[in-house]
């Protein structure tokens, strides 16, 4: 299954998203995403993905909370996922109703996928600490799961507290939609094991022609994991994240796409935030990899 960011990043943030949307789905994609950035410092103690500075597209980004809600009140079948949510911003009370709704409001299509984040100003100007994020990540999928799957609800953690309270909106997926974490670390891959119901695995094109060997070795401590805390590995999905660069050509992703296929990794989506500008070149590029 196929799906697409929407246009939520740098100039294409001022595109029409339920349009997008509702024509990526017409197309045939199968599931459309948001991502998630703060701010982007002028001076970062720590840059994107390696490298020393923050991409310009990161000066410009939609909530993805509202992009979703426009998703789906835009679409009728597209899954509405989130690749990923910075869960240590959130206060998981209110992260919780928000979710809770796009799930009510979309049929139960949501796919709610949390990271731990990297960037120290980022969490400065959340008022977070840094060292805390794993911490906090692990209590507020405590705190999502009380939310969705008891009544009343009560939590005593480190960091939150919910005293006894009724919650009846509950979510359309029961017993709750299905959590996924992005990682590629040894302690994040095991705790997708241990507690996650899916995996968010990322590739880049132009890239090694073929990382299937390199997902295996991540995907293998996520199921040495799963075992080690009673579970099936199978019950773990993965969904496979394409960043394309700037100046990639559609058939190089295309190639991608089969390659992952062939290996197995037939859940995937494509993120052109990087690659294309415009609502008609998204779509169009969109179109050319869904209908070759």
């Amino acid at each position: 299954m196929l799906g697409f960011a929407l246009p939520q990043f740098g100039k294409s943030a001022y595109d029409d998203i339920a349009h997008f949307a509702s024509t990526a789905e017409r197309l045939g994609a199968g599931s459309l995403w948001v991502g998630d950035r703060l701010l982007a410092p002028t001076d970062p103690a720590r840059g994107y993905a390696g490298t020393d500075s923050i991409p310009p597209e990161f000066r410009t980004v939609l909530d993805p909370l509202v992009a979703l809600t426009v998703a789906a009140t835009a679409t009728t079948t597209a899954r509405l996922g989130s690749n990923v949510l910075v869960a240590p911003w959130y206060p998981p009370v209110a992260l919780a109703r928000q979710l809770t709704s796009i799930d009510v409001i979309s049929g139960g299509r949501l796919l709610p996928g949390f990271g731990i984040g990297w960037s120290p100003e980022e969490f400065q100007a959340a008022g977070v600490p840094l060292r805390e994020r794993g911490a906090r990540l692990d209590e507020l999928l405590d705190v999502l799961n009380a939310m969705w799957t008891t009544n009343p609800v009560e939590h005593h953690g480190r960091h939150w507290t919910i005293p006894p309270s009724w919650v009846d909106l509950k979510p359309a997926q029961r017993p709750h939609p299905p959590i996924h974490l992005g990682a590629f670390t040894p302690p994040g891959l095991k705790r997708v094991g241990r507690r996650a119901d899916g995996w968010l695995a990322v590739v880049q094109v132009p890239g090694r022609t073929h990382r299937a060997d390199e997902l295996e070795q991540q995907r293998a401590v996520i199921d040495d994991a799963a075992r080690a805390a009673g579970r099936e590995p199978e019950a773990v999905r993965t969904v496979v994240r394409v960043n394309v660069a700037a100046g990639s050509r559609v058939e190089q992703v295309a190639d991608t796409l089969r390659l992952l296929t062939d290996d197995g990794y037939e859940d995937t989506f494509v993120d052109l935030m990087f690659a294309v500008s415009g609502l008609d070149e998204h779509l169009d590029w969109a179109n050319r990899l869904l209908n070759p």
